[in-house]
């Protein structure tokens, strides 16, 4: 795996050098006191860098009309299962990122990051997920505990994936076209909040869906942010859904984020009919791009199964 970031302007090279002091801090905070024996032995194997910063072709135009900002994407790949639990180990690393980018200004470039075991990751390879395939192929190690490599990937024939991308557009969008008719029939009724957590399940599903189609993964968290980065490295059309340019509009889709657990918990979540149908008009937007994504994803596999 390649190692080296001289692709990379020199602003961004310290940025990532930060952010990799950050994730080992942060790290070693999480397990400092433990005394089981496995959390005591716990480490980080591998620190790698993968999508538009590792392949090159990002984007950093936050000040143009649409405002968009690649993120860095990093897999982290730990010692043991256990220490892949986001609650236990990860969410103070995820606070601090984001308050060093938001508030400290120590960052510029958003950070997501997904964890998982060199058993995992070997395993996707195996199944040819693509995912795991195109880490491993345009991947950068930003730090390695030692020099065990990743497995060879072994692609799935054509008939395979023709059959498992069908499968996850079958059993998803429909999941999401559900929820979001749920998400109408509540507006219509002023059920606010119930229309913005069923508004937010048809968002992540929809994003669950065209990442499952068009990579065989996702990562199973329920962050809208996290998952529409993920998912907009895929396709240019996504980041159309939804607008971003003024501060308002960014508000609206924080307020999106937040109904997964406000909505349904916290007195104070409020939101409006007005706000609601333009985050509706947002996710119906979403969910065009998503279907012809995904049917186009399709449509190739099935020529790939053609001429095989």
């Amino acid at each position: 795996m390649r190692n080296d970031l001289d692709h990379l302007p020199p602003n961004k090279q310290r940025e990532l050098e930060r952010v990799k002091q950050i994730i080992f801090e942060e790290f070693e905070d999480a397990i400092a006191l433990a005394t089981m024996g496995w959390k005591k032995k716990g480490r980080i194997d591998k620190l790698i860098l993968y999508g538009s910063y590792a392949r090159g072709g990002w984007v950093d135009e936050p000040h143009t009309a649409k405002g968009y900002r690649s993120d860095f994407d990093l897999l982290i790949i730990v010692n043991d299962k256990r220490l892949t639990e986001r609650v236990d180990f990860w969410l103070k690393l995820e606070d601090r990122l984001i308050r060093e980018l938001a508030i400290d200004k120590t960052l510029h470039t958003p950070v997501n990051f997904i964890v998982h075991t060199l058993q995992e990751v070997n395993d996707g390879l195996a199944h040819g997920r693509y995912f795991f395939m195109d880490v491993a192929k345009d991947g950068i190690a930003l730090y390695q505990y030692d020099e065990k490599e990743l497995h060879k990937p072994k692609p799935k024939t054509p008939e395979q994936a023709l059959a498992m991308a069908q499968e996850y557009f079958d059993e998803w969008f429909p999941a999401a076209m559900r929820k979001a008719k749920l998400s109408r029939d509540a507006v219509d009724q002023s059920f606010h909040k119930e229309a913005a957590f069923l508004l937010h399940q048809t968002t992540e599903t929809l994003y669950h869906c065209v990442l499952l189609v068009c990579t065989f993964y996702t990562p199973y968290v329920h962050n809208l942010g996290f998952l529409r980065t993920q998912a907009e490295r895929i396709d240019m059309r996504l980041v159309s859904a939804w607008p971003r340019e003024t501060r308002a509009e960014r508000a609206r889709f924080e307020k999106l984020k937040e109904a997964y657990v406000k909505a349904r918990y916290s007195k104070h979540y409020r939101i409006t009919e007005e706000e609601l149908l333009w985050l509706g008009g947002c996710v119906e937007e979403l969910g065009r791009a998503v279907h012809a994504i995904c049917s186009e994803r399709i449509a190739k596999l099935e020529a790939e199964c053609r001429q095989a």
